[in-house]
């Protein structure tokens, strides 16, 4: 790239970056690495994102922020959301290997960075806080309509599916096989029937 990328170059860079990030996460992914995966100049790269590599993984958390209010609004605009949060989950039995052992970017962000650093880990556990309360608000409004059994407080089963989310992304390293990922998943969500 030559020069200063436009805002849809800018996306391109931040979505290639998070792939690297993704695989091999903060710490361990350089500046060449991400030149070479980006195909931006080290140079392109500071001038674009002023806070360098730390700006760079930042602009790619907030790029699965981006994701959670894209699936915010099929939640509001479908006729059964709690389907859509199942098939959400339900989608993990059928990714491919190199997808079960990247688990998810935000979960990978906080272990890494818990003692390392507090802005970045505080910025990952926001992100699964709102998946959390978009979580939580949609199920209170399920129950109401009496479409969920569970008697169980929303906020509970929120906090429950951030669980199953952060174990389920663990157990796809240890099994990623499809049968065994599908029957905990099946499994798990049953307490939102």
């Amino acid at each position: 790239m030559k020069g200063r990328p436009n805002i849809h170059q800018d996306k391109d860079v931040i979505l290639k970056a998070q792939e690297l990030f993704w695989e091999k996460g903060f710490n361990a992914t350089s500046l060449s690495e991400l030149s070479k995966a980006t195909g931006a100049g080290a140079g392109s790269l500071y001038n674009t994102f002023k806070g360098g590599k730390k700006e760079l993984f930042k602009k790619s958390l907030q790029q699965r922020r981006e994701d959670l209010k894209e699936f915010s609004l099929q939640l509001e605009n479908s006729d059964n959301p709690m389907e859509l949060i199942k098939n959400h989950f339900r989608t993990i039995v059928n990714a491919d290997h190199r997808s079960h052992l990247r688990g998810c970017i935000v979960a990978n962000t906080i272990i890494e960075m818990t003692f390392i650093d507090d802005e970045l880990e505080n910025e990952a556990i926001e992100i699964l806080k709102e998946t959390e309360k978009l979580y939580t608000v949609t199920i209170l409004e399920e129950q109401k309509k009496g479409n969920i059994k569970s008697k169980i407080p929303a906020s509970t089963l929120g906090k429950y599916l951030i669980s199953l989310w952060c174990g389920i992304n663990s157990l796809r390293r240890i099994y990623p096989n499809q049968e065994i990922l599908e029957q905990q998943i099946e499994l798990q969500l049953q307490i939102i029937d």
